[in-house]
């Protein structure tokens, strides 16, 4: 069964680091915050907002 992720979700989730609000990236399958420069995987449509698991936006500076 293939599930994916809720967007209703975007209304409640923020950056752990700035606090800020996410954008989703369907083809990614993640979720960015433009502020730190983090994009956030999305697993099994399961957003994990750790930043130990977010990677660096290509040529942004990460607020970690």
């Amino acid at each position: 069964m293939s599930r994916s992720f809720d967007q209703s979700l975007l209304e409640k989730l923020v950056c752990p680091v700035t606090r800020t609000r996410l954008r989703y990236d369907p083809e990614a399958q993640e979720l960015i915050s433009d502020k730190a420069g983090l994009a956030y995987p999305i697993r099994n449509a399961t957003a994990v907002m750790l930043i130990e698991e977010a990677r660096p936006l290509d040529g942004q500076p990460t607020q970690k």
